[in-house]
């Protein structure tokens, strides 16, 4: 449920189109709706001004059968992660309405009549091919939040050209994130670049010494550059949750 639902359904009341009861009704499943093996916060957009997410990895096909009917019974904004393609086409089979982003690993549905319109600019930056599944996951949270993405991938150090070659696109940007594996150094080049807030995603992209995404965490943390945040090793969800939120709440326009 969100805030402007809620004061439509009490203006519905005070001009006679709804009944008490029927709002009591809707309202006693705030906030939180218990099913046999999870709680559903059905509060979470009220509270927040976001729905919550389904993590997919550890939950069966029942088990996310379930909870995407109610989120789409609850007529809630859908966002499903880490989804393998294998237990997608499962549930796709049973609620044909969800869709799929295979190299995202990303499910949703958007409520029929709920209005999109992109606004402000995050900017999704990798800094190889390899950084593309955890990118792909940050721009698609990103897009359905309802936010205006643009990609700007494979543009590591390595050929440091590429990224200052979009300096203007970087100036423009109202947050940035930042996918890198390897070193992770992109972070740190991009936010010496950008006007906006960096979000940096470490990714397990890397040879040995990397550690499985340790490496890239660390040297992200380490930035000179002010201006960084940093979320978990291929967080591309928490990213672009975090990105969506700077880029609505930005008081300056790109």
């Amino acid at each position: 449920m969100s805030e402007g639902q809620l004061r439509r359904w009490l203006r519905e009341v005070r001009h006679g189109r709804r009944t008490i009861a029927d709002v009591v009704h809707h309202l006693k499943r705030l906030p939180i709706e218990p099913i046999s093996f999870a709680r559903l916060d059905t509060h979470r957009r009220l509270r927040r001004g976001l729905p919550e997410a389904i993590l997919c990895e550890g939950k069966t096909v029942a088990q996310l059968v379930a909870l995407t009917r109610r989120m789409i019974a609850a007529r809630e904004l859908l966002l499903l992660t880490r989804l393998d393609s294998s237990i997608a086409r499962q549930l796709q089979q049973r609620i044909p309405v969800v869709r799929y982003d295979a190299t995202a690993r990303f499910g949703f549905w958007i409520p029929p009549g709920k209005r999109i319109s992109p606004r402000g600019l995050v900017l999704v930056t990798s800094g190889g091919t390899a950084d593309g599944p955890i990118a792909e996951e940050a721009a698609r949270t990103v897009q359905v939040l309802g936010s205006r993405t643009v990609r700007l991938y494979d543009v590591g150090v390595a050929g440091i050209h590429r990224v200052l070659s979009a300096f203007s696109l970087i100036q423009r940007a109202r947050a940035i994130i930042v996918v890198a594996g390897m070193e992770g150094a992109l972070a740190s080049v991009v936010a010496g670049l950008a006007r906006c807030p960096v979000i940096a995603v470490p990714t397990s992209i890397g040879y040995g010494a990397s550690f499985s995404g340790i490496g890239p965490l660390l040297t992200m943390l380490n930035s000179c550059v002010p201006g960084v945040a940093v979320v978990n090793i291929d967080n591309g969800f928490g990213a672009g949750y975090l990105a969506h939120v700077v880029n609505t709440q930005a008081s300056w326009r790109a």
